[in-house]
């Protein structure tokens, strides 16, 4: 197997119904009023991409603490992921999670500009912030399935939210490696 086709990029969102005001446009004069949640209810959207197949995976968990990172990463490692590159968090880097047999690669700290997973939670905001989900966190997280659903369905896209061109030729030396 290929290890563009074995190796992903991943991270954590946390998704909540402490909103946020998106910007719009108004009328010149006209003050925009907009709804805005303010509930302290939280899930974490843990997220994998291939930028080379355009292939997503992801789970949801309620904490981002290292038995809830094991259990994800032991989940993937079933759908065949080899090797994770992703930041530097504790949970990322406990004995629980090297324990599952995944190769862990960790980005420089402060480097989210590396990660494509990141531009894949930007996509993830424009389609979900700015609603208001009457108080139903669940809500909220189908709304943010459906999105992911219909860009699984699309890996060209993917491919073009995630594919630059660096990782692309970095995934193609490992190969001829």
């Amino acid at each position: 197997m290929k290890a563009y086709q074995v190796m992903v990029f991943a991270d954590e969102m946390r998704i909540g119904l402490h909103g946020q005001g998106r910007r719009r446009w108004t009328p010149r004069g006209f003050k925009l009023r907009q709804k805005v949640e303010l509930e302290y209810v939280w899930r974490y959207l843990v997220l994998a991409v291939a930028p080379k197949t355009g292939r997503l995976l992801w789970r949801w968990t309620h904490n981002v603490k290292k038995e809830a990172t094991q259990e994800v990463v032991q989940k993937w490692k079933e759908q065949g992921v080899k090797g994770i590159i992703w930041d530097r968090a504790p949970s990322h880097r406990s004995r629980l999670v090297k324990e599952v047999g995944v190769h862990l690669v960790s980005l420089p700290a402060y480097s989210p500009e590396l990660n494509p997973a990141e531009r894949v939670f930007q996509e993830i905001r424009r389609a979900v912030e700015g609603i208001v989900y009457d108080g139903e966190i669940e809500k909220k997280v189908e709304a943010v399935e459906a999105f992911l659903n219909g860009l699984a369905a699309d890996p060209e896209r993917v491919r073009r939210l995630a594919g630059w061109s660096w990782i692309q030729e970095a995934l193609s030396e490992l190969d001829a490696a």
